[in-house]
């Protein structure tokens, strides 16, 4: 059945599981709004040219405390408004519908959420009471301080050059802190009143790092420091602040004891800010979904107008009303595009809504309510699903808009591409180093991915995925299962396996081996989580439209398959890459050619049992009576102990049966899915 529309608010509401909540749903029309108005006006007018804070971007500030998407970062109290029970997902879900039209202003709302996590993941009562007012509260407005000056910038956050000193402190009283801080690349600095900024004790009475929190108001200096010239990402403010202050002690986020003399902080920044960034990293990751699924109505409309307006080119034609479209290249390769931008939604709104069961009850420190080992799991989960959405929604993403860019032809490049397509994917490069670059997000997982409680887990993922197969063929289902076991049979191998060299392959410094895992691995949950929402829609398509939608389900059922196809490939050649790839090839030698046959050998065997010459030839090597051999590198390899691996290998590439007939139904599928005649924002 052919879809009657592109999937609509009903569909993603069940799909990312806010349909009985209507209070998300007020918040993503409102975030909508702003987004498709305000913001879209403001690019298409060209406000991206300059990076400067101007007025008209600053009224963008007013605009989202109007639509409450200020109060969204500002859930720390049960009385603190709408969506409290949800926070994170409430933020994900305005940061993508802002995203969908300007990663930049979705970054604005980031930026604030960022500063106010501290507070609501650790802050005392005191600090929460003063900076975290309820929703009808007026809004401050904060920056996040972590990142140093260069050379660190980017590389590592452990790294401080943030002060922490004792100025004064008299008996019985509370001590007064001086600051020093600079910072990098920090988001929201042209207007915030108060930072959370990150520091270190410098003069023995501090011990260790901490957070601290900042007002614009304190004795001292509060620079703002110059903008920073950008080429993505001009609808935030971003500049080089330097701090010089004095503040009370009570301003150390979490608060602190006092040792022998020595402020102790309750919290390292360490402890804080990974709370923070296993959560906002997952929004990040959506704000490059959002881009890709934005892009897939503008190159529809573009590919069918192509050639519209010559001369040759009437109504009713295939040239007129399909334009590019009636090749099949460019359908093809938007549905890769659009289903890397489904998985890559799926895999952000379920890593929000897993952090909301994590915050359930209300302690916001990651315990969860319930059974324990329950519990357990959820963490073990957590910690893999926040850097694996991070690292493959912008780094995957990346690569994808540059597609999408690429099938707009010329327009792509130019400042009125429609969609903007073009800044999105400029954008894209920056959010793939946002809350630590590629490498971080793998780093984390190369531990986090070992944990005995995720892998019990992603067992019983592929034992599902077997099960769903078997009711529902057509998704992909099947091939993701064969890709699961590939992966895990590769994990267990390298977890005991070693090098030619008798090193042990899998270890936390050798990237060459733990990283391309980690991306395999996050193939995996993306295409997992996509086919559980489409399942999901398929189960409450009477929520979504009933009948009407079972073009749409059809169409997004074909998109999982494809996505699993892609998935599948790219595990199969990671995974034999790291299993064979650290062996030596065998050599023309003794050693090499212990396995092969000398023609002699096979002249007398043949003696004894005809026929067994060209039998064993054509399994074998053989070496001729004058030493020659096949002209090529070595011996075949033989592949002693990973005949399972093998077996595994084969069975996933045979799992690849039918998926280029579901590309091909969702290519034609695209070519008759209805869009509107022009965009529902400016170009």
């Amino acid at each position: 059945m052919e879809p009657n529309a592109l999937p609509g608010d009903a569909v993603r509401r069940v799909m990312w599981r806010f349909a009985d909540r209507p209070d998300l749903q007020r918040l993503v029309e409102a975030a909508r709004r702003v987004a498709r108005g305000p913001v879209a006006r403001l690019v298409a007018s060209g406000a991206r040219a300059g990076n400067d804070w101007t007025a008209e971007k600053q009224a963008l500030l007013d605009e989202y405390d109007r639509a409450g998407l200020t109060s969204v970062a500002r859930q720390a109290r049960p009385d603190s408004g709408a969506a409290a029970s949800s926070k994170n997902l409430a933020i994900a879900l305005a940061a993508f519908e802002l995203a969908w039209v300007d990663a930049g202003a979705a970054t604005t709302a980031l930026a604030q959420a960022l500063s106010l996590a501290p507070l609501e993941l650790f802050g005392t009562d005191e600090q929460r009471q003063q900076f975290l007012p309820g929703a009808e509260g007026p809004a401050r407005r904060g920056a996040f301080v972590l990142t140093e000056p260069l050379p660190y910038v980017g590389v590592d956050t452990g790294v401080l050059s943030g002060k922490l000193r004792v100025g004064e402190w008299r008996d019985g009283e509370e001590p007064i802190l001086e600051v020093e801080k600079r910072g990098r690349f920090i988001t929201n600095m042209a207007f915030a009143d108060f930072v959370t900024a990150a520091v270190e004790g410098a003069d023995g009475r501090v011990k260790g790092t901490c957070l601290v929190l900042l007002q614009q108001d304190d004795p001292g200096v509060f620079d703002r420091g110059t903008p920073t010239r950008k080429l993505v990402h001009q609808l935030a403010s971003t500049t080089d602040p330097s701090f010089r202050l004095r503040i009370p002690a009570s301003r150390i986020v979490g608060g602190y004891s006092v040792e022998e003399g020595v402020i102790v902080p309750r919290y390292s920044h360490r402890e804080v800010i990974e709370a923070v960034f296993r959560r906002t990293r997952v929004t990040v990751g959506l704000l490059t979904a959002a881009k890709l699924l934005s892009a897939v109505e503008p190159l529809l409309r573009y590919h069918r107008t192509r050639f519209r307006g010559g001369e040759t080119t009437t109504p009713g034609t295939p040239r007129y009303e399909l334009g590019l479209q009636q090749r099949e290249d460019a359908l093809l390769r938007l549905v890769d595009v659009w289903a890397a931008g489904e998985a890559s939604a799926s895999l952000g709104f379920a890593a929000a809504r897993l952090f909301d069961e994590l915050d359930a009850d209300g302690n916001g420190a990651g315990a969860r309510a319930g059974d324990a080992t329950d519990a357990a799991r959820a963490e073990a989960l957590a910690a893999v699903l926040s850097p694996a959405c991070k690292l493959w929604n912008t780094s995957h993403g990346a690569r994808m808009m540059r597609e999408a860019v690429s099938l707009m032809g010329g327009y792509g490049i130019t400042e009125d591409c429609p969609g903007f397509l073009g800044h999105k994917w400029m954008d894209a490069q920056l959010e793939a180093t946002y809350e630590g670059p590629e490498a971080v997000q793998r780093q984390l997982l190369s531990v986090t991915m070992t944990d005995q409680l995720f892998l019990s887990q992603f067992h019983q993922w592929a034992v599902e995925m077997r099960q769903l197969a078997d009711g529902r063929p057509g998704t992909g289902a099947c091939t993701v299962a064969s890709a699961m076991e590939l992966w895990l049979w590769t994990l267990r191998h390298l977890l005991t396996a070693t090098d030619a060299d008798g090193k042990r392959l899998y270890q936390v410094s050798r990237h060459g081996v733990t990283f391309p895992l980690a991306d395999a691995l996050c193939w995996l949950l993306a295409v997992r989580y996509q086919i559980l929402d489409v399942l999901e829609l398929e189960a409450r398509k009477h929520e979504a439209g009933g009948a009407e939608s079972d073009g749409v389900v059809s169409l997004l059922l074909d998109l999982c398959h494809v996505q699993a196809a892609a998935a599948a490939g790219e595990v199969g050649r990671i995974c034999a890459e790291l299993v064979h790839g650290y062996q030596r090839h065998p050599a023309w030698n003794a050693s090499g050619c212990a396995t092969c046959y000398s023609a002699a050998d096979l002249e007398a065997l043949e003696q004894l049992m005809p026929g067994f010459e060209s039998t064993a030839g054509g399994y074998a090597d053989v070496i001729g009576h004058d030493g020659s051999h096949q002209a090529k590198a070595g011996p075949c390899v033989r592949f002693p102990g990973l005949d399972d691996f093998t077996r595994l290998r084969g069975k996933l590439d045979g799992c690849l049966t039918g998926t280029r007939l579901a590309k091909d139904r969702a290519a034609s599928a695209l070519s008759k899915v209805p869009v509107a005649e022009g965009p529902d924002y400016p170009l």
